[in-house]
């Protein structure tokens, strides 16, 4: 049943290392003389992420931020694999901020890819502990135990004890030194499908509470009247106005603004309204996104910072038969999540207590950490469920805005933003310029490419840009940055959002430029290159159906690599007399290594898609005197049903490791979508959103 993968007595007590105070579910073995009937221990807890009650519970830790990817019930999942766990006796706890389960922030696709291997360890490090207790119970040789669904028995005579039943002795051992893995060939939870969620039910019936759903007994709510010029500032401002309006009990600056404080949200909202400010809005009031624009067009006419250099491409456009130039132009994107940005803080008697929706445990502590002075164990991070994030709350704004106010006033505080307000002070994906040149030889094949880049300094576009796809003889990147006052941040699939998007669309074209099948001239340039991509790429070209499509309909492929993990969409699109494009059908594949969860990673996929088409079809961040100029969902629209296309899903099982799930479903959705409406229309999409401009074509 085990393979021979080991965990030294080395790994597993770094693994087990508690840092730092505060409460811990931790490596503990009681001392032997205390371990008498009288002082039987209540559980066995052979490390930070498992502790099993006598009843049989299994209680497993789950110790990265739920936003909806379903890791509350996935990564307990390996654990419970490694152990033979019995499902239905696993109670799953999410721990708060500690430094004991190593990194905690959660984003680039790594919750699983970064802790398949200890978790595994961890789980089969206390099955062995359960085993030799079993077998020093019976006094029977180890080799004459086994472990199954959460109890342990012995091969010749069938005698069972639970898991429960072996507390007590399995608590007196030491750790093994060397732990045995389970062979996948035997694995019974991990790829499971439909297994049950551990956290399902509370999501359906409502007693899920996430960020802005938290409450404590004494707590105010703060809102904060911040600049609407990015880099503004406050000028002149009088408190007086709003300190009249009932239930208002302080108004406090703070870095982002002023902070109004009162017993409710209601007349929190009223007193900011009654603030009287005057912004000092900085050079930043001029700033428009037709600036912006320029600042890239300028950008772009000159060599910028090489990224990559193979071949020479100037020689192979001049001697290609045929050359293809594009310029591709993204907007900036708010994240949008259905939970706005919020944070309860409380600050007392030398402690600091903080309830974020947070992606970032470990920078929120030491935001907290740094604004009190306080040490590091008197701070502790609670982490509650987040209402959508997508990069927006790897940020840590809210939570200074939370302790800022909170150091100020004499109670703990929830500090909450509006829609408005979340939608006009975000990290925006960042704007992105890009021009494209690309040849076509005599024989059909892309020999030559080249891609420049402009786009915001401090941004993350480069992803995705040097490394292509595509065996291409002569490539050339390069990039430019601009210091442009909106602030960026990740979204999700980072700058793959951009480039996935823009190397997609362009490879196309050089497709098209060939006279070539879009999908067979993409293959024909990996598949010697990147077999995996192009085995998924295949997948979802068979299950659409690729080159039958229903006479009126087109259809469009793309096939991406990111976050260690493989994707490829198609799509199938019609376009009407009026120019009104309808999504038919959507295939969305992933070779994202060994699947543990595979109800969650078709979530991941279907959220991707959705994600993607969203900000394909509607998404926009527009800037005017400085200002963001959308406020709300009419005019920063969500996907509509009647938009939403059938969406397939297909998993491409590998015995590989596991990788990244989150992310990499999005890039190859958008240029699937626009090379679809070229198919069927012959308007080539460079300029997102797609809005109405495949109906002006």
């Amino acid at each position: 049943m085990h393979g021979q993968a080991t965990l030294s007595r080395k790994e597993f007590l770094n693994l087990s290392a508690t840092v730092g105070a505060g409460l811990v579910i931790g490596f503990h073995l009681l001392p032997k003389q205390l371990m008498g009937k009288a002082d039987a221990p209540p559980a066995f807890e052979p490390n930070v992420w498992i502790s099993i009650d006598r009843d049989g519970t299994t209680s497993i830790v789950m110790h990265r931020c739920e936003m909806g990817q379903k890791i509350v019930t996935t990564l307990p999942m390996i654990v419970a694999e490694e152990l033979d766990a019995d499902w239905s006796m696993v109670k799953v706890v999410r721990a708060n901020y500690n430094p004991a389960y190593g990194p905690q922030n959660t984003g680039g696709s790594a919750s699983i890819r970064t802790t398949y291997d200890k978790l595994r360890k961890a789980g089969a490090a206390a099955r062995e502990m359960l085993i030799t207790a079993a077998a020093q119970t019976w006094d029977v040789p180890r080799s004459q135990c086994r472990t199954e669904n959460g109890r342990v028995v012995h091969r010749g005579n069938g005698k069972i004890l639970s898991y429960g039943d072996l507390v007590t002795a399995a608590s007196k051992l030491d750790i093994p030194e060397e732990v045995p893995l389970n062979k996948p060939a035997d694995f019974s939870i991990i790829g499971t499908d439909h297994m049950p969620s551990k956290d399902g039910r509370i999501k359906v019936n409502g007693d899920i509470r996430y960020g802005l759903d938290f409450t404590m007994e004494g707590m105010l709510t703060s809102v904060i009247a911040r600049c609407p010029v990015f880099g503004g500032k406050p000028g002149r401002w009088d408190e007086k106005a709003a300190l009249a309006v009932s239930g208002v009990r302080h108004v406090v600056q703070v870095s982002a603004g002023i902070a109004v404080v009162a017993d409710d949200t209601w007349s929190a909202l009223q007193g900011r309204k009654a603030l009287d400010v005057e912004w000092d809005e900085g050079p930043g009031a001029a700033l428009s996104s037709d600036e912006i624009s320029k600042l890239f067009r300028e950008k772009a006419d000159s060599k910028g910072e090489v990224l990559r250099d193979d071949g020479d491409v100037p020689r192979a456009l001049k001697g290609a038969r045929r050359t293809v130039e594009a310029v591709y132009e993204l907007p900036y994107l708010d994240h949008a999540p259905m939970e706005p940005m919020n944070c309860t803080a409380r600050v007392h008697d030398g402690i600091c207590e903080v309830w974020a929706p947070t992606q970032t445990p470990g920078d929120a502590h030491e935001v907290a950490r740094e604004l009190t002075g306080l040490p590091g164990d008197k701070v502790k991070i609670n982490i509650l469920y987040i209402g959508g994030g997508f990069g927006r709350r790897l940020r840590t704004d809210f939570v200074r805005d939370a302790v800022e106010v909170a150091m100020k006033v004499p109670a703990p505080v929830k500090v909450m933003r509006t829609r408005d307000e979340d939608l006009q002070h975000g990290f925006y994906r960042p704007a992105s310029y890009h021009v494209l040149r690309g040849g076509i030889s005599r024989k059909k094949a892309a020999v030559a490419w080249s891609h420049r880049l402009v786009y915001p300094d401090g941004a993350w576009v480069t992803g995705g840009a040097a490394d292509i796809n595509y065996a291409i003889p002569n490539v050339y990147v390069d990039h430019h940055t601009v210091d442009i006052a909106v602030p960026v941040g990740a979204f999700r699939s980072v700058a793959h959002t951009a480039t996935g998007f823009v190397n997609e669309s362009f490879i196309d074209e050089l497709a098209h430029a060939a006279g070539a099948d879009p999908y067979q001239f993409r293959r024909e340039l990996m598949k010697n290159i990147n077999p995996r991509l192009t085995a998924v790429m295949d997948g979802v070209a068979k299950q659409i159906g690729w080159g039958q499509a229903q006479k009126g309909r087109g259809q469009g492929i793309a096939a991406h690599f990111s976050f260690h993990s493989y994707a490829a969409t198609a799509a199938e699109v019609s376009v009407d007399k009026s120019g009104r494009y309808t999504i038919h059908r959507l295939v969305a594949g992933i070779d994202c290594g060994r699947i543990i969860n595979p109800d969650g990673v078709r979530a991941q996929m279907e959220g991707a898609v959705t994600l993607a088409l969203t900000k394909a079809i509607h998404g926009a961040i527009t800037i005017r005197n400085g200002r963001v100029t959308q406020s709300n969902f009419h005019n920063y629209k969500l996907l509509r049903f009647d938009e939403m296309p059938e969406v397939e899903v297909l998993l491409i099982p590998s015995d590989e490791a596991p990788t990244g799930v989150g992310e990499p479903g999005v890039p190859p959705t958008t240029p699937a979508l626009t090379n679809a409406i070229f198919a069927v229309s012959g308007v080539r999409i460079r300029r997102l959103p797609i809005g109405k401009v495949a109906t002006e074509g």
